[in-house]
């Protein structure tokens, strides 16, 4: 198994897209120099952000071929890998890591309900097929799946199965995780969160770091939360995580990744819009953004 540490500030990187809604490689590539130059710890193929949800196996080949070929080892690459069946799970994961993927993030089976024994059994599964650091992903908003903290518990102790994301946004579950990964005879179990706001309070109870959406839009100030934190900077980290406060105001005009990608876009970065239907921001929405991005560049934050 390759060993990686799981740390730091890890984007879901969007996927740039054409107007036709085809990949735009050249601007993929694009991306992947400015969050590197940005100074993340790594990045993640097909997040929420990367919208992994709406894209086929042919198009998740391609993206993560660019990623890894761009990124050419200067910081690790995690595939999200999850799929509603344990069958195109490990699909999925055997393609990423025959691409040469570093770490592998696993989102839970989603749609239908699943009970935490089967939720424990295709992790089992999935991480029995691949010789690639596993890092579970709890979104029970988007999936309907949560993994409770006892089943953490439960999948820590597998070898490969070496950390988790979680945002569900409630920190007691992130604490859950933390006391959880405890059961990892090795007991370097690593926690991220997946809720931009909660990375200094995550770090601060024994957490690694976190997958980030806004680093897409503000690389540096994201990466300087965990840097500053590694300083010991505190008081300084929990400046720079507050910085992300008014672009995640903008939520509330749409889907978190739709409002992420249109920021971008706006910066300059022609990264097109997010697959349709999920694509729509308001023109009040609009105007909210530019204001933001407006008063953060005279901030000094992009």
């Amino acid at each position: 198994m390759k060993k990686v540490e799981i740390k730091g500030i890890i984007p879901p990187i969007i996927t740039p897209m054409y107007e036709d809604e085809s990949i735009n490689v050249e601007e993929l590539k694009n991306q992947v120099e400015r969050q590197i130059e940005g100074g993340v710890h790594a990045l993640f193929c097909f997040g929420t952000n990367g919208e992994g949800y709406i894209l086929n196996g042919k198009e998740k080949e391609l993206v993560l071929k660019t990623v890894i070929e761009q990124t050419n080892g200067r910081v690790p690459v995690y595939a999200g890998t999850g799929c509603i069946s344990t069958k195109e799970t490990i699909e999925q994961s055997k393609m990423a890591e025959a691409l040469g993927a570093d770490v592998l993030s696993i989102i839970t089976p989603s749609f239908a309900a699943a009970s935490q024994e089967e939720i424990y059994t295709h992790y089992c599964r999935v991480a029995e097929a691949v010789d690639l650091p596993i890092v579970l992903y709890n979104i029970p908003a988007r999936t309907g799946n949560a993994i409770a903290p006892a089943t953490v518990g439960r999948l820590a102790k597998i070898e490969n199965i070496v950390g988790a994301k979680d945002s569900s946004g409630n920190f007691t579950n992130i604490l859950g995780y933390i006391d959880a990964g405890k059961s990892r005879p090795s007991g370097d179990f690593a926690v991220l969160s997946g809720n931009d706001q909660l990375i200094i309070w995550t770090l601060l109870a024994g957490g690694t770091g976190g997958i980030a959406g806004c680093a897409n839009v503000y690389p540096h100030l994201l990466a300087s939360i965990y840097d500053l934190f590694m300083e010991g900077k505190i008081e300084e980290a929990k400046e720079a995580n507050a910085g992300i406060q008014s672009l995640r105001g903008c939520f509330k005009y749409g889907n978190p990744n739709t409002i992420i990608k249109t920021a971008v876009e706006l910066l300059g970065y022609p990264v097109g819009k997010c697959r349709a239907p999920f694509n729509y921001v308001p023109e009040e929405g609009i105007e909210a953004l530019k204001k933001v991005l407006a008063e953060n560049k005279a901030k000094g934050l992009c």
